[in-house]
């Protein structure tokens, strides 16, 4: 009779048991990190609570003369840190705010038990205040200096975690530099997304043991069957980050909270909709009206010198696609000869843009003399200012651009329409015509519309006057 049974070699063994008992990596560094914080806080408070009782007002009680409530002061000091999350690694030990919260918070449960135990007698209301004051100061100082030394000591190749990046080939180098950014790793590899694929992941993961590596960080998109991954690393006692692509673009000044116990992603609303831009729109009316005032004599020079240097009109338009993909006429002095659109197309071929969305050639034999030194200066680029008087541009955002850029567009590239151009932006004083790849320069677009505020705006304009005046990237 056949068994209805298969033998025992055809199974696999829970997805959640490890191939032997493991402690986690890395669980030594870490515990001694705990130890050293707890032990640099608690001599601050001694130390603070010896000061408090000796400058403050002397009032005989228990609590300065038993060691015991020497020890409770300690634990509920401690005990309020270690819950506030500054025992753990990274940033959240380094948050000062959230340390000084929690000795004060320490420092009212004191008081607090206290007035329950022996309301009649506790330490002076100036101790009590001292022993606050100190322990503050004696505990930031005191994690400073341990930050201080930490960095130094990781400088020198020491104390540091060695771990493994798995990401796509394109998102390879922004993960590298994430990574070199937190001064307490050493990476020890790079491998491709593909290395996690299903008959890929076993030596992927017995490599990664066998190196001893601590952390993984792996991009999210590497990661086909996330929950099958993530039980191989904690059997391998490996950490597993997940890196966010750059690809998937949040919205901007998300903030993580909680339903019930599901985290969720939210977006505030301000106050009063929309204040800011029409505070920016204000701004751009004025300044634009200003400048058209203070640069009209300019204006007439340019004007003169490019009709004496080659025959043609003073201004230049194009039709250019501007916000929610609208052609509009962009305003320039015409820094090329006449018939310059025409003779673009026998120059295609040598295009310096990789992938061919945008048109740039640094040697472009149809730039007039004039044309190069107004382009040096970007003195071009003034008569848009009545394009912003109008309404069809801003001092600031992504640059408008020609029709035939547009119509090579991706589906990810036309976020850039939905705000209003402008005549300076992220892009150009991030290395103006530099930049050799269109998808660098729509990121830093992108990271202007989801990092724009009031503020910003302004470094781009001040930034931009040192970038002409020092003639960056310009031709």
């Amino acid at each position: 009779m056949t068994s209805r049974y298969l033998p025992l070699i055809d199974f696999k063994p829970d997805l959640r048991s490890a191939k032997g008992t493991r402690i986690q990596r890395g669980l030594a560094l870490r515990v001694l990190r705990i130890i050293t914080l707890i032990l640099l806080d608690a001599m601050s408070l001694t130390l603070a609570w010896k000061l408090a009782i000796f400058y403050g007002t002397p009032l005989d009680s228990p609590w300065t003369e038993r060691s015991s409530f020497q020890l409770l002061t300690l634990a509920v000091a401690i005990g309020m840190m270690a819950a506030q999350g500054l025992y753990e690694a990274g940033i959240h030990r380094r948050n000062y705010a959230r340390l000084i919260k929690a000795v004060s918070l320490s420092e009212f449960f004191l008081l607090l038990i206290a007035f329950l135990y022996e309301p009649s007698r506790y330490v002076s209301r100036s101790s009590f205040i001292l022993f606050w004051l100190f322990s503050v100061a004696f505990i930031c100082v005191a994690r400073l200096s341990f930050d201080v030394a930490t960095n130094l000591v990781r400088t020198k190749g020491a104390i540091r975690y060695p771990v493994f990046l798995i990401t796509d080939a394109e998102d390879q180098q922004s993960s590298i530099r994430l990574i070199e950014k937190e001064n307490c790793y050493n990476l020890m590899g790079v491998a491709e997304a593909s290395s996690l694929d299903r008959y890929k992941r076993e030596s992927t993961l017995e490599f990664l043991r066998n190196q001893g590596i601590v952390e993984a960080f792996v991009s999210w998109n590497a990661i086909k069957n996330r929950l099958y991954i993530s039980w191989h690393f904690m059997s391998a006692g490996i950490t597993l980050r997940i890196l966010p692509t750059e690809r998937e673009v949040l919205p901007p000044k998300t903030v993580l909270w909680m339903i019930g116990e599901v985290p969720c992603l939210t977006i505030p609303a301000p106050i009063i909709a929309g204040s800011d831009f029409w505070v920016k729109r204000g701004f751009d009316l004025c300044c634009a009206t200003i400048l058209l005032l203070l640069l009209a004599p300019i204006y007439l020079l340019i004007s003169l010198l490019i009709k004496l240097d080659s025959p043609g009109p003073i201004l230049f338009k194009q039709k250019r696609i501007g916000l929610h993909c609208k052609e509009f006429k962009i305003w320039k002095f015409r820094t090329m000869v006449a018939n310059a659109e025409k003779l673009q197309a026998s120059l295609e071929a040598k295009n310096e843009i990789k992938d061919g969305v945008l048109f740039k050639l640094k040697d472009d034999p149809r730039v007039t003399r004039v044309g190069k030194f107004l382009r040096r200066y970007s003195l071009d680029e003034l008569p848009q200012l009545f394009n912003v008087l109008i309404g069809e541009m801003s001092l600031v955002g992504p640059r408008p651009l020609p029709v035939r850029d547009v119509e090579r567009f991706q589906t990810t590239h036309f976020i850039r329409q939905e705000v209003l151009p402008g005549i300076t932006g992220l892009w150009q004083v991030s290395g103006r015509s530099d930049i050799e790849n269109f998808e660098d320069g729509v990121k830093l677009d992108i990271t202007y519309i989801e990092n724009w505020s009031l503020w910003l705006d302004l470094k781009i304009l001040l930034k931009t006057v040192s970038v002409v005046l020092q003639k960056t990237g310009a031709y």
